[in-house]
């Protein structure tokens, strides 16, 4: 394959505003979001409203940015309405695609011609599923559960058997790369809906698989100790160690996970797949590179990681052990920007909490902000040079891109330390 001509899309995250200007100013190719109730993080993201998606589209346009909609819930009868109202107005906004999985949404984005992309929940496993949705999309998401030589498998038939879309082009092949995974088949889970009545079908799961559990004998009234209890709740899916193979493998979309995390999140995860699929395209790609990106990506939101995957053929063994996550830093709240002076590029900050001492790394994240980071040379406080600065002092050092008052400042510091 020729790299030169490749092109490799990252897909990132965007469940909020500041996520959407981290992932759009860290490289993204194409971000994913949702509107309302129909998409599968309906409960678990800061969703859109359908009046905002002009703006997205305006916005991720002059960046040069594709726009994503899920629409990829199981629908009822009553959403059908609503599941119109919303693919039209992505379309009058200049959403590019929408991303579907029931056969209602499917058929309704073919017959207005707008550009549609199978979501995993179809499970597509095989090569007669990719020609049989070829039909109505450009691009399909394979099943999370499929080695790699099945991918590349898929992938070679696509191009000796000239699949192509409703565009004409080459259905093109997006896996999930990296973020949360499930005890799900592709993320159809009925657990959430049986327990709470709440469908994680339809964007509502309850996460009853993040839980620690006992092991109880009824019969017996034993009660059996297990080295994990959190025995349905894997790592995270890493493939920063082995990109080079999944890229190899022709997949040509990689979906970052993350809808319902915060922005830096989203900063980090999407300038390190950028990084490396630039690496992988100029023939740069190194274990060693690899090994320095996953002690980056170690210091964001994670539940261990799973390097590997099914892609690889492992088993699912890696537990996440914990509830929350085991990133390597922290963010501490410090307070909010109270004032910005663009010409002397100061910004003025209020601490509402906590301490900031000269040399800490600050995080800076606001709606249009996105992610910034700084290190400031200097604080001053009460217009005298200062080392340390606690709740209540107004502090200002200098930031050199434009933040606002709305932004949200955080000391960020290793974790257990």
């Amino acid at each position: 394959m020729n790299k030169e001509k490749r092109t490799i899309e990252i897909m990132s995250p965007a469940g909020s505003w500041s996520s959407l200007h981290a992932a759009v100013n860290a490289g993204a190719n194409s971000v994913y979001f949702g509107v309302g109730q129909l998409n599968m993080r309906a409960k678990g993201a800061n969703n859109f409203d359908i009046e905002d998606l002009k703006e997205i589209g305006a916005l991720c346009k002059e960046n040069n940015t594709k726009t994503y909609l899920t629409v990829n819930t199981i629908l009822y009868n009553h959403d059908l309405i609503l599941m119109r109202r919303v693919i039209d107005a992505a379309k009058a906004a200049g959403i590019t695609a929408i991303i579907a999985s029931d056969m209602a949404a499917i058929t309704y984005i073919h017959e207005i011609g707008m550009e549609l992309h199978i979501s995993t929940q179809c499970n597509i496993s095989n090569i007669d599923a990719v020609k049989f949705f070829s039909e109505f999309a450009d691009v399909v998401v394979l099943a999370r559960e499929l080695p790699l030589q099945q991918i590349a498998d898929i992938c070679e038939m696509i191009k000796k058997e000239n699949i192509t879309g409703p565009s004409g082009k080459l259905v093109q092949v997006e896996v999930f790369a990296h973020g949360a995974l499930c005890v799900a088949i592709s993320g159809k889970c009925y657990m959430s809906l049986a327990t709470e009545n709440s469908s994680a079908n339809r964007g509502a799961c309850r996460q009853n698989c993040r839980h620690a559990y006992r092991v109880h004998d009824k019969e017996t009234d034993h009660e059996f100790v297990i080295e994990n209890e959190y025995i349905m709740s894997p790592k995270d899916l890493c493939t920063i160690t082995f990109l080079d193979q999944i890229l190899d493998a022709g997949v040509s979309v990689l979906k970052l996970e993350g809808r319902g995390r915060p922005a830096e999140y989203v900063d980090m995860v999407t300038t390190v797949y950028r990084e490396a699929a630039d690496a992988y395209l100029e023939g740069t790609f190194t274990k060693e590179k690899a090994t320095a990106w996953s002690t980056k990506l170690e210091q964001v939101f994670n539940r261990g990681f799973w390097q590997g995957g099914y892609y690889l053929g492992k088993k699912l063994g890696d537990w996440a052990g914990v509830y929350g996550s085991k990133s390597t830093t922290q963010k501490i709240l410090l307070g909010r920007i109270s004032h910005y002076f663009p010409k002397p590029e100061i910004a003025e900050c209020k601490i509402e909490t906590n301490e900031v001492e000269l040399g800490d790394k600050l995080l800076i994240t606001g709606p249009t902000t996105g992610v910034l980071y700084v290190t400031p040379e200097e604080i001053r406080c009460e217009e005298e040079s200062v080392k340390h600065a606690k709740k209540g002092d107004i502090i200002t050092f200098k930031v050199p891109e434009r933040v606002r008052t709305t932004d949200t400042i955080y000391v960020i510091k290793p974790k257990n330390t």
